[in-house]
């Protein structure tokens, strides 16, 4: 996948093993507040029905999750939700590009808070679309094999075209991964933006073990980093922010060399 960065691999199995329970609950809490906006029924909200799904399959207790629902959708009396969606960018050392999503109920708070990690790991949180363009949106679904197998590229290819010539929508493209969050075998196709619903109905139904989906931002240009020191202040840069509690997610055009990022994490 063109811009695919290592680190967004390490990222995201770093957030289930690593991340702190509460902090994580909050996060998805803010989620499914948002998308509870465009109502509050998940069987015909699918942004809120994702929300949902993604909390469950990180242990969110069901009351919380009701919680933020009435929260989202106004039902919460004094305590209805405020937080709103913003997007961020900025630079990261070596000129590497970085794209954040938050969830904010306090823009100012949120804009000091990253300018503050960005200085200190040196970066400079910049104006809104000064990095945006080297980003794609798409829709990304992931698909995992059972604990003792392989997914088999030949049936994945088989899966797709079927999907295409009934009808479904266009696969972007399609990645093999050596493990998913929970150590077994995966991969993960990528369609456009809107398809995100239809995508992953149509690989349920062409036999495909789905197990997450979700939009993400993707890297169309990547900045490869060859310094260990570059890419050491860089990958605290990207820890920092994704620390932050108004942060949903952090995506960066990081690109490095698997040994050089392997000696560099194990310092």
């Amino acid at each position: 996948m063109a811009g695919h960065s290592k680190w967004a691999q390490i990222k995201r199995t770093k957030a289930v093993v690593d991340a702190k329970r509460g902090a994580l609950f909050t996060r998805l809490g803010r989620e499914i507040s948002v998308a509870a906006r465009s109502g509050p029924d998940p069987a015909g909200n699918f942004q809120l029905r994702t929300a949902i799904e993604k909390a469950r399959a990180a242990g969110v207790p069901n009351a919380n999750i009701e919680r933020a629902i009435a929260k989202g959708s106004g039902q919460g009396g004094a305590d209805a939700d405020s937080f709103e969606a913003v997007r961020y960018e900025g630079y990261g050392p070596g000129g590497v590009a970085v794209l954040i999503e938050a969830f904010t109920d306090n823009r100012n708070r949120t804009a000091a808070d990253l300018r503050l990690a960005f200085n200190k790991h040196g970066g400079n949180l910049g104006e809104t679309g000064c990095v945006g363009y080297l980003f794609e949106q798409r829709s990304v679904v992931r698909l995992a094999a059972g604990p003792e197998e392989a997914i088999a590229e030949e049936p994945l290819l088989e899966a797709l075209l079927a999907l295409d010539e009934g009808g479904g929508p266009a696969v972007l493209g399609y990645e093999l991964l050596a493990s998913d969050a929970d150590g077994g075998p995966a991969a993960e196709v990528f369609a456009a933006f809107a398809d995100l619903e239809a995508l992953q109905d149509g690989l349920r139904r062409h036999g495909q073990a789905v197990v997450s989906w979700e939009h993400r931002w993707i890297p169309q240009t990547g900045c490869p980093l060859s310094d260990p020191d570059g890419l050491r202040r860089c990958l605290r840069l990207l820890d920092a922010l994704d620390d932050l509690d108004d942060v949903r997610s952090v995506t960066a055009n990081l690109e490095a060399d698997g040994e050089l990022m392997e000696a560099v994490l194990a310092v």
